[in-house]
């Protein structure tokens, strides 16, 4: 079944809908003085197309009524294409609710329609905090099984239990409670004995050096009369916990143990206020979780459980008071620009198989991150249960977990003989797709599920195809994406590293951002990006960026902190991805430049990846590094543009042309036998084609070059993950969609279907992670869930599909719909964009080919209909007083193209039957 969903048919006149506040609903607790509000739109009727819009803001709902009282107020204002308005002008008070509402006027009706939606602030005014950062006091941790007084309770990796404190409270009538909370580690709060919010792995990573998270939690209903009991659970997380794979420093590149930062705000009945802060007044101790760690697992002992720890009346004599550290730090403190990380999904065993007495391996059917939760009946007084996780079992069909290298990744519970148990991790995850529980005589399906958790970005596209295989494909991709952006976008989520490798993050962004609102969650990590810089203005390879490590950037790796902004602008036209960055991207280039004054870009280089984990010959190092310094040089030109900032432009874009020389002069070789890219890779011709580094005389012979070179490999990419992401879309622009279809089709490696056909339900780190004739690869790189290669989905999009924006569009405005069917018999997306939603779905029946498009409000699109005769070519929904809506452009051998308003479009055209379909193709989905 091709992609469906609502339509904008159902729509009716048109409406703005989907409301956002700096690309997120209704945040609660922002501290950006001047938000961006945004929303979308949709109509029933071709060409219904905003003509103006009004935003307006107030403290109450009511004045936004007409004749109400708002304290901002745009007025009717003649913008066509706005689909967003910033606050600028409007005075943002700390810890306040603002409500708004935007009106829109169409061109076709008289009068408006709107939707309302409402943000509430957080502090402002980071002076304005009054919390202290608290901790338990390690010289009263209790001693586990140790003969001599004081000695600290420490597992085998070195890790504390977790810390506990409470503060109790007269609570009473109150009309709004408000909870600010950050830790330096991760935290979970609890307002008498109830859970605050859904956030996991809160506040997030950061380099805490720079930047602390904290949240807002609206908790005036978990307030009670009488007393109340505010409490938190402290695990290490990246703060004090493992991180990285650097063995000299394994874990606590921030800080030694975990600290809490709290304020609660009552607002009574009566409007008296009372905050609650973390102070000398809270009572610390540790509970049942004996040990909790990012990559080494968590510990439950049912022995130290504590009951009623979080509610009144509870005798806290026999705990500590809490140490209250000397640095306050508040300047450090922002709020969450992003959506946190919660439990998404639950998935139920594929099978439970015995294989010992009292120990099982599980299949979920889906490598994911996550957790198991586990039920079971009461364990005897210090038996254990214990669960390790793995992504693959090895040739015995038990649980293979030698690519995790020093990650332990295994939980325990602990029984204290009394009471059933469901027992689930709350400061760890885990990449697995299987678990190996030992400890139960008895494992039944009911009893365990995987908690996947990610980071909460709202999925945004849809992708599907007539090939069941490609169908799996696309899914493992979005799989992949789920387990590795967890609060950065990191590179795996199962072995010692889970870093947030710049590399990875610009190469998969094209895919990520169709398949999800990434602009939160990018908005986060720019800034991470950031904060990680060297002094000298260099990015660096991860971000945040791990106290202590060295880290220069790498050609390729560091160009994320120019390419990354320059992607988000374009996909969500919010310029303030580029002013933001443009500091920081002018500083890139000059470094480089300032190191390389020869335009070659050989000095300062980092650890030089080159296109890393190519299989085949690699690309010169130069090569892939100078084509970067051009493509990171002209897109700092492009953003100045659109800043405004036109003498810049015309520098750096001085600079791109000299570089574009310098590179042609180098490396570019042409003579009879044809046109060459030093190295003669197909990288190096990649790189060349895909950001414009050649004289336009030379682009064809190098295009048909890169189609020789892929022959000659057996029609299969030698290329890593730079080279990868170019591949489809630089065949397609340059006329080899075919070529690019039959590196899409191929099964053996290196090819995305290959590990499909063994089983894989994410992207593979390497494209032949496992072979059944060489097994597994070694282990100390061969990560089975690694989203780089899975930067095709950006392809499957824009060229199988054909749903793409023309060049020099932002934000979907000025589509480009061409779909390259291929061999297949039909495929369709979905996106919505941030002016509404667009969709493209094809289908082949027998000689004809049906193409349906919806174009949002505001927007246009440039279709190209696949046609063998361009004369068949008809549009069935277009009535003659429509017809200034639909335009016939050209028409040329293969296809027919038309300018089209907005609205929903239905062409059919005479075209070649599909191919055979694979046998597969109506399979179900999962692996």
């Amino acid at each position: 079944m091709l992609v469906s969903g609502p339509s904008a048919a159902d729509a009716g006149v048109l409406a703005p809908y989907a409301l956002r506040c700096d690309h997120r609903s209704t945040p609660l607790g922002i501290d950006e003085p001047a938000p961006l509000l945004s929303w979308r739109l949709a109509s029933g009727h071709r060409g219904d197309d905003p003509v103006a819009h009004r935003v307006r803001v107030a403290l109450r709902p009511e004045d936004l009524d007409d004749g109400g009282s708002p304290l901002w107020d745009t007025g009717r204002v003649e913008d066509p294409e706005a689909v967003g308005v910033l606050c600028e002008g409007l005075r943002i008070a700390p810890r306040t609710r603002y409500f708004w509402q935007v009106q829109v006027w169409s061109g076709l009706a008289e009068a408006p329609t709107g939707a309302r939606s409402w943000f509430e602030t957080a502090f402002t005014d980071r002076s304005a905090w009054r919390a202290a950062w608290i901790a338990h006091d390690p010289r009263s941790m209790e001693v586990v099984d140790a003969p001599t007084e004081g000695v600290r309770a420490l597992d085998s990796h070195g890790l504390a239990p977790c810390p506990r404190l409470r503060r109790a409270f007269t609570g009473g009538a109150v009309s709004r409670a408000r909870l600010y909370v950050s830790a330096r580690g991760l935290y979970e709060m609890r307002l008498n004995g109830e859970r605050v919010g859904d956030a996991e792995l809160a506040p997030g990573w950061t380099d805490y050096n720079h930047r602390v998270q904290y949240q807002t939690y609206d908790v005036t209903d978990l307030v009670r009369d009488g007393e109340n009991v505010l409490g938190a659970t402290l695990a290490d997380g990246w703060w004090s916990g493992f991180v990285g794979f650097e063995p000299r420093r394994a874990g606590a590149h921030y800080g030694t143990a975990p600290e809490l930062l709290a304020e609660l705000h009552l607002t009574r009945a009566d409007g008296t206020t009372e905050v609650i802060a973390t102070d000398r007044s809270w009572r610390s101790h540790t509970g049942e979780i004996r040990h909790a760690d990012l990559l080494m697992g968590e510990c439950h002992d049912l022995r130290r459980t504590t009951p009623g720890w979080d509610l009144p009346a509870f005798d806290d004599s026999g705990w500590a008071p809490a140490l209250v550290g000397e640095k306050t730090d508040h300047h450090l403190l922002v709020a969450s620009v992003d959506e946190p990380v919660r439990a998404t999904a639950a998935l139920r065993p594929r099978s439970v198989t015995r294989v010992s007495p009292d120990t099982h391996i599980v299949d979920f059917g889906q490598n994911l991150n996550g957790r198991v939760r586990l039920s079971t009946g009461p364990l005897a007084d210090g038996a254990r249960v214990v669960v390790r996780h793995g992504e693959t079992l090895d040739e015995k069909q038990r649980l293979y977990t030698a690519n995790l290298r020093t990650a332990a990744a295994t939980d325990t519970l602990i029984g204290d003989g009394r009471q059933d148990t469901v027992f689930e991790p709350r400061f760890t995850c885990h990449g697995f797709r299987y678990a190996e529980i030992s400890g139960l005589p008895q494992l039944h399906e009911n009893d365990v599920v995987a908690v996947a958790l990610h980071s909460d970005t709202p999925w945004s596209g849809e992708f599907d195809c007539s090939d069941a295989r490609i169908r799996r494909l696309h899914r493992c991709i979005t799989w992949g994406q789920r387990s590795n952006f967890v609060s950065v976008p990191t590179d795996c989520p199962q072995r010692d590293e889970r870093l947030g490798w710049l590399a990875d993050a610009q190469v998969f962004l094209p895919t990520a951002a169709l398949n999800a609102d990434v602009a939160a969650f990018f908005t986060k990590w720019l800034r991470d990006v950031d904060d990680a810089r060297t002094p000298d203005g260099g990015f660096t390879n991860v971000a945040p960026r791990l106290a202590g490590v060295a880290d220069e950037g790498a050609p390729g790796w560091g160009d994320a902190g120019v390419i990354v902004p320059w992607h988000l602008y374009r996909t969500y036209d919010d310029p303030r991805f580029l002013s933001r960055a443009l500091p920081s991207m002018r500083a890139w280039v000059d470094l480089i430049h300032r190191h390389n004054p020869s335009l070659i870009w050989q000095h300062r280089v980092g650890p030089h990846f080159s296109d890393w984990l190519a299989p085949g010959t690699p690309t010169p190092r130069d090569v892939v590094a100078t084509a970067y310094f051009a493509h990171s040089a002209r897109l700092t030109s492009l953003a100045a543009g659109v800043l405004g900032e036109d003498e810049l432009s015309l520098s750096y874009g001085t600079l791109a042309d000299s570089i574009r020389d310098a590179f042609v002069d180098r490396f570019v070789t042409a003579d009879d036998s044809g046109v060459r890219i030093a190295g003669d890779t197909q990288t190096g011709c990649l790189l060349a084609l895909a950001f414009g580094l050649l004289p336009e005389e030379h682009e064809a012979a190098v295009a048909h070059r890169l189609t020789e070179l892929i022959e000659a490999a057996g029609c299969a990419l030698q290329t890593g993950f730079l080279g990868v992401a170019l591949a489809a879309p630089v065949l397609d622009a340059h006329g080899h969609a075919g070529l690019a279809h039959r590196l899409l089709q191929r099964t053996d490696p290196p090819s995305w279907l290959f590990p499909l056909l063994h089983g894989a339900t994410t992207i593979w780190e390497r494209w032949d992670g496992w072979t059944p004739e060489s097994g597994f690869r070694a282990p100390s790189m061969n990560s089975f869930n690694h989203y780089a290669l899975g930067s095709i989905g950006e392809w499957l999009y824009r060229g199988v599909a054909g749903l793409d924006q023309i060049q020099h569009s932002t934000g979907y405005r000025q589509l480009s719909i061409r779909p390259r069917p291929g061999p297949l018999a039909g495929a369709g997306a979905r996106h919505e964009s941030v002016r509404g939603t667009v969709a493209v779905r094809w289908e082949r029946h027998g000689d004809t080919l049906d193409l349906y498009i919806e174009v949002p409000p505001g927007a246009s699109a440039e279709v190209s209909v696949p046609t063998t005769d361009p004369a068949s070519v008809r549009e069935s929904g277009t009535e003659p007083q429509e017809s200034r809506h639909i335009a016939l452009v050209a028409t040329a051998p293969g296809h027919a193209d038309y300018r089209v308003a907005s609205g929903s479009y239905h062409f059919t055209a005479t075209h070649p039957p599909a191919a055979a379909p694979y046998a597969g193709a109506h399979e179900e989905d999962t692996p």
